[in-house]
């Protein structure tokens, strides 16, 4: 009995042994699963600790090599608005050697200022302009997205910027993904300093400073002004594009550009969009002074007196474009924010969004943040609206085949990138507290919703110039009184395009638009052309309005009567049709004929024939003065035209040359017996029609007529708006991109963009 008690407490005991060690090796197992988690957790921190602390502003190694290039677009450089911007630029090249500006302009006192400032600023003006002078913000950002800089920055001009900016751009290049930098500019009401060409800050004593009292004035007395200011971007150059889709054309310093880029680079989730308004100083100042509309959008919005056209195009091209309309009233969008704390940089959430706080703040690992996704999206029920950040950490990012992915940076179950990992690191450690609170404090906003912008964003129901048709000629027409004239309708808008930026090329700006429907006068409108109307608007067949058609016959009559009305007003009148492509400038050549003079093209096709046979004038391209006989001879055909069954180019040579052509003075010239105005009919070398030489049909069209001395070819003498389109596309005569609504540019070769 004894034995089998004492057997029996000895397997108690070893079973009791059993248990202790089955539980030590739980214990155990659950101690090293915590520590790997605890581990898990540091290691975005000491990932950030790894990387060297950043240096101060004074540190110049870290920012050598590295490539900027800033693009602006000042106004001229006359009065207080030229020294601020002058001031602006100089701060510019002073934060390193590594620098470059590229200024958009076409004013004689930016190149000249530019001149003097070579080779690390120079002056463009090859890009979209209004027929103003203000540039075309669509235009502005592709073309510095064709910079071959590490960085490109979009800037306005009086914008002043000190060397923290480089440090934090950096920062962001150090990003393992392609991503875009956003900052507001606040003001400083009084700026007692200044900087010349020397790269130096003065006093307004002439004293030398520090940029560290510089630096420390701006701490103490930059204001932000919620919905106001300026904007600066910034972006890496990768291949992910900016935002989804087409920018449509906005003018730039007129409102809602800044709000839509916004917007949609967030919504398209291309990028990582991050505000670094906190990590930067960049003000402008205002000294006292009125700070100029011309260069901040948010300005111009409250001016509304004269030039309210360009803001109502803005916002009617804001509501068509993207997903900017279709955000509730009350939303704005708030990007991760960059702050500098004690020489670091942290990227912080958004402030106001509790559960969002509350998920972030969590000191949880990678699938327990996955796990509260549900009550995530119960906040967020528009995802498409949610900003880029928000919806990576739900998620929902959804890549193009294009992006390229590094499995290398692919941790745990989760797609977590080393930029995630560092943004979460920065978050979790101890100072973020800190830098959250100073972030909450600053009191100003990047993005405003269209209720506190205080306008109800929609389509226009209709857009106009405010200007007259003596007004803009006034603005249009150059030292000798000459316009350029096309009338056109909505059926060759796209023509109309790439007529005016060849003339844009050319240097010639002189030219006036005059529309015959309302879908064209707005198109035009929205391109920051000179446009009118005449008279109500003509009801235009897209694809039936060509030669011989009831609706050809109705447009052409449009033609004469509009030059015949500014002749009267006492412009010379350069008429040319827009299927009219320009070789080089014919208003030398054409002025040399004189007074008393009507120079026309020939229709002529026949190398044999005179060019004055009958009905043999071509109304598409002359060029009248505005003198006695002509104004009395246009007289004379317009009541001619207004009677006849056919087109207005019978009229011209009936009226002319007579019928028959008895007027006719040898093989190229007609005298009108009335008036003694002389008709000269144009050398077809060097105003071929469509029809001569068969110059359409060559392989090598520029080349031929380059041979052969052309000034102008007509794309006349074939039948419909395709056929016509399509054959003047093909032969390279063609200078607008359809698709982006831009003039092409030699400088679009350093990327690759579309075309019609």
């Amino acid at each position: 009995m004894k034995m089998k008690d004492a057997v029996s407490a000895s397997f108690g005991f070893k079973q009791q042994a059993l248990q202790v060690a089955l539980w030590s090796t739980w214990l155990a197992g659950f101690l090293l699963i915590g520590l790997s988690l605890y581990a898990t957790q540091l290691l975005p921190s000491l990932m950030d600790q790894g990387r060297p602390d950043r240096a101060p502003m004074e540190d110049k190694e870290l920012l050598s090599g590295l490539t900027v290039t800033i693009f602006s677009a000042p106004g001229a450089f006359v009065g207080s608005v030229g020294a601020r911007q002058a001031m602006a630029i100089h701060s510019w090249l002073a934060l390193s050697p590594d620098l470059q500006v590229v200024l958009f302009a076409q004013h004689p006192s930016v190149l000249s200022f530019g001149k003097a400032l070579e080779p690390r600023v120079t002056v463009e003006g090859d890009i979209d302009f209004t027929f103003l002078g203000t540039p075309m913000f669509h235009s502005m950002v592709t073309r510095a997205r064709t910079s071959n800089s590490d960085i490109a920055v979009l800037i306005e001009p009086e914008s002043v910027l000190l060397p923290d900016f480089m440090t934090a751009l950096q920062y962001a290049h150090g990003l393992e993904h392609d991503w875009l930098l956003v900052a507001m500019s606040p003001k400083v009401s009084y700026f007692p300093f200044y900087m010349e060409s020397q790269g130096q800050w003065f006093e307004e004593g002439g004293l030398l400073v520090e940029h560290e009292k510089v630096q420390q004035y701006y701490m103490q007395k930059h204001q932000w002004i919620n919905c106001e200011g300026g904007k600066l971007w910034a972006w890496n150059t990768g291949e992910l594009p900016l935002h989804a889709g087409v920018m449509p054309p906005f003018i730039y310093g007129k409102g809602f550009h800044n709000e839509w880029l916004l917007n949609e680079a967030m919504s398209s989730d291309f990028r990582f969009v991050f505000d670094a308004s906190e990590a930067i100083s960049i003000f402008h100042p205002e000294n006292g002074l009125n700070f100029n509309g011309h260069s901040t959008e948010n300005v111009a919005i409250a001016d509304k007196v004269g030039r309210i056209w360009e803001i109502e195009g803005n916002m009617h091209l804001a509501a068509l474009y993207g997903s900017f309309y279709f955000r509730p009233a009350n939303f704005s969008n708030k990007p991760v924010k960059l702050v500098e704390c004690d020489g670091k940089y942290y990227m912080i959430n958004p402030p106001n969004e509790p559960k969002y706080q509350q998920a972030i703040k969590q000191e949880s690992s990678a699938s327990e943040f996955n796990s509260d996704r549900e009550g995530l999206k119960r906040i967020h029920k528009n995802v498409k609206l949610m900003t880029s950040f928000r919806r990576f950490f739900l998620g929902k990012r959804q890549r193009k085949p294009s992006v390229r992915l590094d499995k290398s940076l692919v941790q745990g179950s989760g797609r977590s990138y080393r930029w995630k990992n560092m943004i979460l690191g920065s978050i979790k450690r101890g100072p973020r507290a800190e830098c959250i609170h100073i972030s909450n404090t600053e009191g100003r906003k990047l993005d405003c919703s269209t209720s506190e912008l205080k306008v109800d964003l929609k389509p226009a129901l209709t857009l106009s110039l405010s200007f007259s048709l003596e007004s803009l000629l006034q603005k249009v027409a150059n030292h000798e009184n000459t316009i350029v004239l096309a009338v056109v309708g909505n059926n060759y808008r796209d023509m109309l395009m790439s007529w005016v930026c060849r003339l844009r090329r050319l240097k010639i700006n002189n030219f006036l638009v005059c529309a015959i429907d309302h879908q064209v006068y707005e198109f035009a409108v929205l391109q920051g052309l000179p446009v009118f109307m005449d008279g109500p608007a003509m009801n235009i067949s897209f694809n039936d309005c060509h030669f011989g058609t009831k609706c050809f016959q109705r447009v052409t009559k449009v033609k004469s009567r509009v030059v015949l009305q500014i002749l009267q007003l006492g412009y010379h009148v350069l008429l040319s049709d827009v299927d009219v492509y320009w070789f080089k400038d014919p208003l030398p050549y054409l002025k040399s004929f004189g007074p008393g003079v009507l120079a026309a093209q020939s229709d002529e096709y026949n190398e044999t024939e005179p060019l004055n046979l009958p009905r043999r004038l071509n109304s598409g391209f002359y060029f009248a003065r505005s003198d006695h006989a002509t104004i009395v001879a246009l007289d004379k055909i317009v009541k001619h035209a207004a009677l006849s069954d056919l087109s207005e180019q019978p009229s011209f040579y009936d009226t002319l040359c007579g019928e028959g052509g008895v007027n006719r003075v040898g093989d190229y010239l007609c005298v009108e017996p009335e008036t003694n105005l002389t008709v000269h009919f144009l050398d077809r070398n060097k105003f071929p029609n469509g029809a001569f030489n068969g110059l359409w049909e060559k392989s090598n069209l520029k080349g031929a007529c380059k041979d052969q001395g052309c000034i102008i070819l007509h794309n006349n003498w074939i039948s419909g708006r395709k056929k016509k389109l399509e054959r003047q596309v093909a032969s390279g005569l063609w200078d607008y991109d359809v698709s982006s609504r831009m003039c092409l540019q030699r400088w679009q070769g350093a990327k690759s963009m579309s075309s019609y």
